[in-house]
């Protein structure tokens, strides 16, 4: 791992210097340089050097520099000590530049330039950083890079802070929550700022480490010199930390300090914050009265602010009175809202607007018809779920799309329209297929973002090596020329500064071992939430096509009820499929109307048997949702369904020790063999999408919990005739 990401980042950084720009179609390369006083022969830090063709750096503790330049061009070097010198260049050799350094009286004065030019430098840069922090990450994290090389081995340390704590800002934005409390420590540890500190202990309560977040914090209450602002954000903190931990009124306690220091100070924006805070405490600790009394506080603070603010707070109320059951508030704040939306829209459709993922249109229109729903209102729901369709589809926003027409056919079935209901699942389900493709293409930018983003960071980390590098180079360069006597210390700072560099490698090792470990399991995540949204269209069809033939035959009772039957269990399926895991009887239940189904659609061709056994508990058990259907389906598609006399199906659930049992599907059948070779060329190509979700899914479980799964298959009869698949399954310790 160690290697590839060499492997990425070297290349990174010399094709950066090398691939700027051409001068007139000459190549560029990198030239090696010195700057040297030519009456003492010692080297000049701090350099300015610049090309005719835009390019810049500056030289480090020993007088070197490395700058992109092309055959003809001119160097330009300026520096307070001496007049401005200009070199051109006529090979790609390295070249040693002695200049003639002018005796000035104000040395300090010459040096304190210098230092604001490099600040005025570095400022730049992290103003760019901060332009582009919202939009292009990577772009963003390159100027903070460009910050870092501007501030040289010798930086100012609050420079150094800024840009730090500039970068930790970035990934704190962007989520990359590690990577941001690295760089704010980092920052900290360059120069404590209580900006700083407050930004820290916001991303340790982010990521729940409450007690090192509160650590942070009170090293900071102590402290007399805090502007109004952050006082507040102090408390605001402080109370988010104990609604964490559970503490309900010791947050209130919390908030309201804060909203004391907010109100003596006219703080409008802190203040609609904590109302809106402490109206979120008292819900959670269902203190009715007093958190529609803040609500109310935040509703009216934020009409003074931006219109959009009030559309966040408003959305909170309804989504309090939602939890209450008070449909009819709701709705009536809802309408609102979307009233208040549309003219937002209206004026400022240059798409600047930011409300956040849930308040939309389309998101409102689905919780006002849920609304109705709960009412059992379903012809005040429909047109609500039906602006919500359109509205996401206009946006294309898949999800609420998705949720909303699958709510739009429940609504039909409950009215009695089978036929709409029928039709607007059918959408649902290319809605979950085309859902499905935008997940996969969501993992392989996740994939390839995480990539950028440690290639970036390993560029940071290197300039930070190298900053430390050469100023220790430097050090050594002057106890050399100064202190030749001291051969001994000068030997013993090298080793010193070998194990720090070696602490500082082991260091970035665990720093990327753990970041690879995160992205693992946040890649599996994905993947099993990709898997687990995937239907079996073969079942899903064939049972249309049955519908379909009770119909054609005006066996409407039939029809009616296989179609009822099937849709509990796809609602069934549906609802599980957000977890890994759910209780192995609701399994069995899933399981036996599934079977039920297939008997119905094939009830000359098999009979089946569903046999637990009676001294096991199974409600102790838990199982990946609809780990055993495919299993089944083979069973009677490829096995019972070619064989000439009526079949037989077994599922038997028994106990193998006190912490596992034992689940065997047994058909007899005509076995896998024979099932292979009535299969046709093309059929033989394809893979069973089926089979393998369910390989995938197992492989990624037991990667996620530990060996809970096992899976094995064999013949029934020695003959090749008939299957048998036992699963294994450990009870959760």
């Amino acid at each position: 791992m160690r290697s590839s990401l060499l492997h990425i980042i070297i290349p990174f950084l010399f094709v950066s210097v090398l691939g700027l720009a051409q001068n007139n179609g000459t190549p560029k390369f990198v030239l090696k340089g010195l700057v040297e006083s030519q009456k003492s022969n010692k080297p000049i830090q701090g350099v300015s050097v610049s090309t005719s063709s835009g390019q810049f750096t500056y030289t480090n503790g020993m007088g070197e520099f490395r700058i992109s330049v092309s055959i003809g061009e001119r160097l330009i070097l300026e520096h307070p000590s001496f007049e401005t010198v200009r070199h051109q260049v006529t090979s790609r050799d390295d070249i040693k530049l002695q200049v003639v350094e002018e005796s000035k009286k104000d040395d300090a004065l010459s040096r304190s330039s210098m230092s604001r030019n490099r600040v005025l430098s570095n400022q730049a840069f992290l103003d760019s950083a901060e332009y582009y922090k919202k939009t292009d990450i990577a772009r963003s994290i390159d100027f903070v890079a460009q910050s870092l090389e501007v501030l040289g081995t010798d930086g100012d340390k609050d420079q150094l802070a800024k840009s730090l704590t500039k970068l930790g800002e970035i990934y704190l934005h962007h989520k990359q929550y590690d990577l941001a409390i690295d760089n704010f420590e980092d920052a900290l540890k360059a120069n404590k700022t209580i900006a700083t500190s407050l930004m820290l202990a916001r991303t340790y309560e982010i990521t729940d480490q409450f007690d090192a977040a509160e650590n942070v914090l009170k090293s900071l209450e102590r402290l007399k010199n805090m502007v109004p602002y952050q006082r507040v954000e102090l408390y605001e903190i402080f109370g988010d930390i104990k609604k964490g931990t559970g503490d309900t009124p010791l947050a209130v306690d919390y908030y309201n300090e804060g909203l004391k220091v907010a109100s003596q100070n006219q703080i409008t924006p802190k203040m609609t914050d904590l109302n809106s805070k402490i109206a979120d405490a008292y819900a959670q600790d269902n203190k009715v009265m007093e958190a529609e009394v803040y609500y109310g506080n935040s509703v009216e603070l934020a009409s003074k602010m931006a219109p959009k603010r009030v559309l966040q707070e408003r959305e909170k109320v309804a989504d309090f009175y939602n939890k209450r059951n008070e449909y009819t508030e709701e709705i009536a704040i809802r309408k609102n809202s979307l009233e208040a939306l549309g003219k937002l829209n209206i004026s400022e459709a240059d798409g600047t607007m930011d409300l956040g993922d849930t308040i939309t249109s389309q998101r409102i229109n689905y919780k006002i018809a849920n609304a109705y729903i709960a009412q059992d209102k379903y012809e005040e729901a429909i047109p609500y779920l039906q602006k919500s369709i359109v509205q996401a589809d206009s946006d294309n926003d898949l999800v609420v799309q998705k949720d909303a027409t699958r709510k739009l056919s429940e609504v039909y079935e409950f009215k009695g329209e089978y036929n709409r209901a029928l039709e607007t699942y059918q959408d649902y389900v290319a809605l979950v297929d085309t859902l499905y493709i935008r997940k996969e293409q969501e993992i392989s930018r996740a994939a390839r973002f995480n990539r950028e983003i440690a290639v970036t960071q390993s560029r940071i980390t290197g300039l930070e090596q190298e900053r430390e590098l050469s100023q220790s180079k430097y050090e050594l360069a002057l106890t050399e020329q100064e202190l030749a006597e001291e051969s001994y210390k000068r030997q013993r700072y090298i080793i010193y500064s070998l194990i720090f560099g070696l602490l500082l490698t082991g260091l970035a090792a665990f720093f990327f071992y753990r970041s690879n470990q995160q992205q693992k399991l946040a890649n599996n995540l994905l993947a099993l939430k990709s898997l687990r949204s995937q239907m079996n269209p073969h079942f899903i069809f064939n049972a249309l096509n049955s519908v379909n033939n009770y119909i054609s035959k005006s066996d409407e009772r039939s029809a009616n009820r296989y179609l009822s039957d099937f849709s509990r269990l796809m609602r069934s399926v549906l609802e599980n499929s957000e977890e890994d895991f759910i209780p192995l009887t609701k399994e069995l239940e899933l399981l036996e109307l599934y079977i039920k189904l297939e008997h119905s659609r094939f009830p000359d061709k098999f009979d089946y048997v569903l046999q637990v056994d009676e001294n096991l508990d199974v409600s102790t058990f838990q199982i990946p949702p609809m780990l055993l259907q495919p299993y089944i389906e083979n069973a009677i598609w490829h096995g019972l369904r070619y064989k000439e006399e009526k079949g037989r199906l077994e599922v038997k659930v028994q106990a193998k020790n006190e912490d596992e049992l034992e689940i065997l599907v047994s058909d007899d059948g005509i076995g896998r063999k024979k099932s292979a070779e009535l299969k046709t060329v093309n059929q033989r190509k394809q893979k069973s999408k089926g089979m393998g979700n369910i390989k995938q899914r197992i492989a990624i479980l037991n990667d996620m919990y530990g060996d809970k799964v096992s899976v094995s298959i064999s013949n029934l009869k020695t003959n090749g005739e008939g299957t048998q698949v036992l699963f294994t399954l450990k009870k959760d310790k």
